[in-house]
């Protein structure tokens, strides 16, 4: 029996996958995923510090005890969240991890009743496929862009902002 915050994942052959919520002692490996692909300029950068602030926003893709993706679901306002830090290593990408990992934060979000979430990305085509839809960065609270500052691409941001509204039922 999976635990709440674990879920056992059908790969297809004998080599062992899940997605869990993150601890504390995974935090460094986690930093070490965000920062290779903060240096693309695909997610922001973030500290140890702030990483271990926001641990119960991260959920991991763990595959043979490797942890090969990570994304985080970090609450906003009361009906609104945002999927973040989602990244998946190189050479593991396109295998349906990435789709896992916001099939996670999704899942979290419809349990917390959160009713919308958003991502702000520079990839709106793998958010399309899950399901949400593009939308206007200003149609956003403001308060969503205060991680905003810290990018090396303010106050020209070439991101999109996309949605998804959760459903009940």
């Amino acid at each position: 029996m999976q635990s709440p915050e674990t879920s056992a994942l059908n790969t297809g052959g004998a080599a062992s996958a899940v997605i869990r919520k993150a601890h504390l002692a995974d935090m460094a490996a986690v930093k070490l995923l965000i920062d290779d692909a903060a240096g693309d300029d695909a997610v922001l950068p973030r500290t140890l510090i702030e990483l271990c602030e926001n641990v119960r926003d991260f959920h991991l893709y763990e595959h043979d005890g490797q942890i090969v993706g990570c994304s985080a679901l970090h609450v906003d306002m009361q009906n609104l969240a945002e999927v973040r830090s989602l990244v998946v290593r190189e050479g593991r990408r396109g295998s349906g991890i990435g789709s896992a990992l916001v099939r996670a934060c999704l899942d979290e979000a419809r349990g917390l009743g959160v009713e919308k979430v958003y991502a702000l990305t520079r990839s709106p085509r793998f958010f399309e496929r899950e399901g949400f839809t593009i939308i206007d960065k200003h149609d956003l609270p403001s308060k969503v862009f205060r991680d905003c500052v810290r990018c090396p691409k303010f106050p020209d941001c070439d991101e999109t902002a996309v949605s998804y509204t959760i459903t009940t039922g």
